[in-house]
């Protein structure tokens, strides 16, 4: 019998990703939460280069770095691949995969963190990635086609972290009016049965919201800033 386990943290889309994958594929797994204040000497263990998670442990060999994984995944268990066999179509999933790792995640994260002068710029910046991102999408239901491959995997932050959060702190980048093709796909996103089950309910993700692995001052900033949504101050008189 096989050995599958995750070593995770929940809130984390770069472990959702390997989650999703394992269910599309209907991969038994154990799943281990790591504390990131206080990481475990199995995570240590296995990925001691850059003692990060997620790591995935396949018949006791470590595989670390969620792209690397995911790839692994489709090459071992060859069942609801999520690459195109087509070498040219399997190239262009990957870069695009890379698109949304490198380009797009880091302009979304740089909005939640945007004080009032820098957001305008970085917002542009954000709908700039998400419009390259929707032409590529075009009429097509998931960006694998009919059905959940790489690139919707990866882009799992878009489709349902980043929707959250957004709306917590009334930002205006990823809206359906913005971007109507990008909404609808993430509506099919996160509505598909291997991503439901491990999406981590809304309220608990706001409520959790940065991770205390990143410091305190950072989790003060963003509950603060939740906090003036729900009770603005009284206007000077």
């Amino acid at each position: 019998m096989e050995e599958v386990k995750l070593f995770g943290y929940w809130v984390s889309p770069f472990c959702r990703s390997v989650e999703i994958a394992l269910n599309i594929k209907g991969i038994q797994y154990e799943y281990i939460e790591e504390d990131l204040t206080n990481k475990s000497p199995q995570l240590l263990q296995y990925n001691p280069v850059y003692k990060k998670i997620p790591v995935l442990l396949h018949n006791g060999k470590p595989i670390v770095e969620s792209m690397v994984i995911l790839e692994y995944i489709d090459e071992t268990w060859k069942n609801n691949p999520i690459l195109p066999e087509d070498p040219f179509e399997k190239a262009r999933a990957r870069f695009w995969a890379n698109f949304v790792d490198q380009k797009c995640f880091p302009a979304l994260w740089k909005t939640i963190w945007s004080t009032s002068e820098q957001y305008e710029q970085n917002k542009a910046e954000a709908l700039e990635r998400l419009k390259v991102l929707e032409n590529e999408l075009g009429g097509k239901r998931f960006f694998g086609g009919d059905s959940i491959g790489m690139v919707d995997i990866v882009a799992n932050f878009i489709g349902f972290s980043f929707r959250t959060i957004q709306e917590a702190l009334k930002l205006d980048v990823f809206t359906e009016d913005n971007f109507p093709k990008l909404w609808e796909w993430a509506e099919n996103f996160a509505n598909c049965s291997p991503v439901k089950k491990c999406l981590p309910p809304q309220d608990k993700l706001i409520a959790n919201f940065p991770p205390a692995y990143m410091g305190k001052t950072l989790v003060s900033s963003f509950q603060s800033r939740l906090q003036l949504q729900f009770h603005p101050p009284a206007a000077a008189k």
